[in-house]
C-alpha cells in the first residue's frame, strides 16, 4: 500500500493509464473514448474490479458498469473475506462428572462426586471442612 492507505496499481492497469494519457493528449478534452479504450477498460475492470479500474483510469464509473452488463467483476485473489461464521460445538448430551479431592495436612480426605454441569463452590467447601477440623 502506499503512504495514503491505497493499493498498489496492478501493471495491466498502470499499461492502460499510459495508452490513456497519450490518447487524451492527442485529443479534444470532451472527445468521446473509442470503443476499443472501453473493451480494455471492461477486460481490467472484470479481472481487477471495477472500482480500481475506473479510479485508476479516471473513466465513468456507471459508463464502465453499463458496459459489463450483468457479468459480475471479480474480486482481486487477494482480497480477505470481512466475516467468518464460527459455529460452536454442540453442548453434551449428558451433564459431566465433577470430582473434587481435599486433603488436610494431617491426612483426612474428603472426595465428592458431583453428577451436575456446573461445578460447586469449591473455596466455600474447602472452608466448611477447614472449619470442622479445628
Amino acid at each position: 500500500m502506499n503512504r495514503k492507505g491505497r493499493k498498489p496499481v496492478a501493471a495491466p492497469i498502470v499499461q492502460m493509464q499510459r495508452e490513456l494519457e497519450e490518447y487524451r493528449r492527442s485529443r479534444p478534452r470532451l472527445a468521446k473514448l473509442p470503443e476499443s479504450i472501453w473493451e480494455a477498460a471492461t477486460a481490467l475492470a472484470r479481472q481487477h474490479g471495477l472500482y480500481a479500474v475506473t479510479q485508476a483510469l479516471r473513466l465513468d464509473y456507471m459508463g464502465l458498469k453499463k458496459r459489463l452488463g450483468d457479468v459480475p467483476s471479480q474480486r482481486p485473489a487477494n482480497s480477505k473475506p470481512v466475516f467468518v461464521e464460527l459455529i460452536a460445538p454442540p453442548p453434551p448430551t449428558q451433564p459431566e462428572k465433577c470430582l473434587i479431592e481435599f486433603e488436610s495436612t494431617r491426612g483426612d480426605k474428603m472426595r465428592i462426586h458431583w453428577p451436575a454441569s456446573t461445578a460447586p463452590d469449591w473455596t466455600a467447601l474447602l472452608r466448611a471442612w477447614r472449619g470442622t477440623e479445628q
